[in-house]
């Protein structure tokens, strides 16, 4: 293959392995040893390492010879050995990569050779540099490395003697991955000048990488500027974090769960490879792929939802305003009071029934039926809200996720909820089965929240997925989930356009805590055809604070209300809940002008809290 024609990212994104030295000195191995010796003395060490990775999901690995060039390894006597510890080094990764997927047959894994810059201090000449990059790039590249990473690079001669060290060593694939400024006020500028000299080579690298440096939240700031300074893929593979003062403890919010967590918003950012540096481990990879995978094939463009031609013809939808009364109420512009109450995790429907019939006596005009909420197995929510319909009187807004049936079990299921009147559907494409109870499920994702309009749209006019006609014709209120806080903004704004164009009647944000953060959204939404009804979570603690903001993807809680929490946090419970209350009575007040109505979560099942929010 030609050189300039790799793309390794063509079916995806790719899934990087974490700290190789990491696991190293997991295994005994401390720091007075030469850790790229180790290729040739403890080779069964560095490959089981790397199978570890592999097994952990790593669709790339990394070849340990981070230090192996010349002047590196001078320190420990081992000079003459550069070109074999390299060799070996790629030779080693090769034979583990090499082993074909039991599935796929194709090769589990793609090699990089990795190459890291010369240690601070070294005033070796640009040429005498490149020369010795050279030497360990093509050391490398003969041992089977598929693609040559120069990774942690700081400064554009880091860059520039990279890039000279490709040329001399012949044209081959090669990354350049650098390592963000720990200063904001840098980074904009930084990686600026890095990626415009990357991209201005005369070879250029096939991706530009961030690692290092930085923990899983502050690099979410160098992908962000990142994203938007280069045309080339990028990779991100943050360090394992520093710690945060809770409750006068120091604590690391870098678990395996806490860094895959983070995964998800760089993946939302449109990167093209994600892993891990120093301080993470296979552990921490594992939790990436199983969270990103998933996530993969629904972020991923699908096919639309319904390709066969219609055999039958469409016919006009059902007015909106006479297929529910929310729907009636969105059509007349009335505002909208609904709570979101999670099935039971039993079959025993009696508090629920009970809960649901007080909060159609307190007047709420719905109530949310989540579906597997994070993951989690429960009762049916259909089974539930034809429950509610039927014996309470209230209407559901069922919530409809894409995670756990294909497109043939999805219109069976619509076709149900025809059949028992529930007309209100929230569609959502769902969080990966990981982030539950039950990490071996799998994901279907057969089609996304986009598709599942679709297919909707065309039940509510008479034909079914196949093209077949269905008689009398659905007639579904198409709701979609929106995120005001989304890291990629623009993003989110267009696949809200795209939900729009694909059928949807109105939308429910996730919760939002920053009513500014909000408003700051609908402004940059502006004018659309549907209404918008806004997510509130009553918080009902400090710690229920702490976990939302920390352990929830997508939370973003401002430090003010963290504070105004915090304040009363010495004090009993019940005084915590009423400040959580009146911080999401006065967020209602605040954008009650510029929504159409707001769904209110009942924390805990007590849904005595919305209804306080919510009382007038």
């Amino acid at each position: 293959m030609n050189p300039s024609e790799f793309n390794p990212f063509q079916n995806g994104v790719l899934i990087f392995d974490g700290g190789m030295a990491t696991e190293i000195y997991r295994n005994h191995i401390f720091t007075n040893r030469c850790f790229d010796e180790l290729n040739l003395s403890m080779p069964q060490l560095i490959r089981r390492i790397h199978q570890s990775y592999i097994n952990a999901g790593s669709d790339v690995i990394a070849t340990n010879t981070f230090g192996a060039n010349r002047p590196g390894l001078e320190k420990y006597a081992l000079a003459e050995k550069t070109v074999e510890i390299n060799r070996v080094g790629a030779a080693i990764a090769r034979s583990v990569a090499s082993q074909p997927n039991r599935e796929t047959r194709v090769p589990a894994a793609l090699v990089a050779g990795s190459v890291g810059p010369l240690l601070d201090g070294d005033t070796r000449s640009a040429d005498e540099t490149a020369a010795i990059l050279a030497e360990q790039a093509g050391a490398l590249r003969e041992g089977g490395a598929d693609f040559i990473l120069f990774e942690t690079l700081r400064t554009p001669e880091q860059a520039k003697a990279g890039i000279e060290a490709i040329r001399l060593a012949g044209d081959f694939p090669y990354m350049l991955s650098f390592a963000p400024p720990q200063e904001d006020s840098l980074l904009e500028e930084t990686l600026r000048t890095l990626f415009t000299l990357a991209e201005n080579a005369a070879f250029p690298p096939f991706a530009l990488g961030l690692n290092c440096g930085r923990d899983p939240a502050d690099m979410l700031a160098a992908v962000e500027k990142g994203m938007k300074l280069t045309r080339l893929p990028l990779v991100v593979q943050p360090n394992a974090g520093y710690p945060k003062s809770f409750e006068g403890r120091q604590l690391y919010f870098c678990s395996p769960e806490y860094i895959a967590t983070y995964a998800m918003e760089y993946l939302d950012y449109g990167v093209s490879g994600i892993g891990g540096c120093c301080g993470t481990s296979a552990d921490h990879i594992a939790e990436i792929a199983k969270m990103v995978k998933p996530l993969v094939k629904a972020h991923r463009k699908l096919e639309p939802a319904v390709t066969a031609v219609p055999r039958a013809p469409l016919r006009e939808e059902t007015p909106l305003a006479g297929r529910s009364r929310l729907a009636a109420k969105l059509a007349s512009g009335e505002w909208i009071r609904t709570v979101e109450l999670i099935p039971p995790g039993g079959y025993d429907l009696s508090q629920t029934l009970a809960k649901t019939k007080r909060l159609a006596e307190f007047g709420v005009d719905a109530v949310n039926l989540p579906d597997g909420p994070r993951a989690s197995s429960r009762i049916s929510n259909l089974a539930v809200a034809q429950q509610i319909l039927e014996r309470v009187g209230l209407e559901p807004i069922l919530h409809f996720c894409c995670r756990d049936r294909n497109l043939i079990g999805m219109q069976s299921e619509l076709l149900a909820c025809a059949l028992y009147k529930i007309r209100n559907l929230l569609f959502i494409t769902g969080d990966p089965p990981k982030l539950g109870n039950y990490p071996n499920a799998t994901g279907v994702f057969d089609t996304d929240a986009i598709g599942l309009c679709e297919l909707q749209t065309r039940l509510n006019r008479g034909v079914d997925l196949g093209g077949g006609a269905i008689d009398p014709a659905t007639e579904a209120v198409i709701g979609v989930g929106l995120d005001p806080t989304a890291l990629n903004r623009p993003r989110e704004i267009e696949r809200f356009r795209r939900k729009i164009g694909a059928g949807a009647h109105f939308a429910i944000t996730q919760p939002v805590f920053d009513s500014d953060a909000l408003l700051r959204f609908l402004d940059e939404v502006g004018s659309v055809p549907v209404p918008i009804i806004a997510g509130v979570w009553p918080l009902t603690s400090y710690r229920n604070a702490v976990f939302m903001g920390n352990e929830v993807p997508g939370v973003v809680i401002p430090a003010s209300i963290m504070e105004r929490m915090e304040s009363v946090s010495a004090g009993p419970k019940e005084d915590q809940t009423k400040v959580g209350i009146e911080i999401a009575r006065e967020a209602v007040g605040r954008i009650r002008d510029r929504v159409a109505g707001i769904q209110v979560s009942a924390p805990f099942g007590r849904i005595e809290i919305p209804m306080e929010v919510m009382r007038e």
